[in-house]
């Protein structure tokens, strides 16, 4: 498990773009279960939509990126470096079911499916209780920066 300060250690997003809240679980080298408390406080809520407020489904995908990130990083046992940077570079089969809405409490279900050539590739569900919100395949790789 993980709270938002062992977070802000392993992953360089910062508000209003980290997306992740909590870990609460994690087996190493496998998957990883995160919480995205949803909140109106959202700066994204302001224009999308100004009437009836629903979090963007690329952000939603994103918070699935991130905590694909933290479970990379705990695996490999290291924290990014400034050199370091964990990108996201692909997906595939990103389906979504239901709107999520301020009140709502995101779970990310995230689980490495391959490592092949670098490219970390995982599969991706978030749910809000027990329902389906967005899943995808996400793929990740490890990039030295300067």
């Amino acid at each position: 498990m993980m709270d938002i300060h062992q977070i802000l250690k392993l992953l360089p997003h910062r508000y209003p773009f980290l997306l992740v809240d909590r870990v609460v679980e994690l087996e190493r080298g496998q998957r990883i279960r995160a919480i995205k408390n949803v909140t109106i406080n959202e700066p994204f809520f302001t224009g999308h939509f100004p009437s009836r407020p629903v979090m963007p489904g690329v952000l939603i995908l994103e918070a699935l990126a991130q905590a694909a990130g933290l479970l990379s990083f705990d695996m490999m046992g290291e924290a990014p470096g400034d050199d370091k940077v964990f990108y996201f570079v692909g997906i595939d089969g990103a389906r979504f079911k239901r709107p999520v809405e301020p009140g709502d409490q995101l779970i990310l279900d995230v689980k490495l499916d391959r490592i092949k050539g670098g490219i970390y590739k995982f599969g991706g569900v978030a749910r809000v209780g027990d329902s389906i919100a967005c899943e995808a395949e996400i793929m990740c790789t490890m990039r030295t920066v300067a």
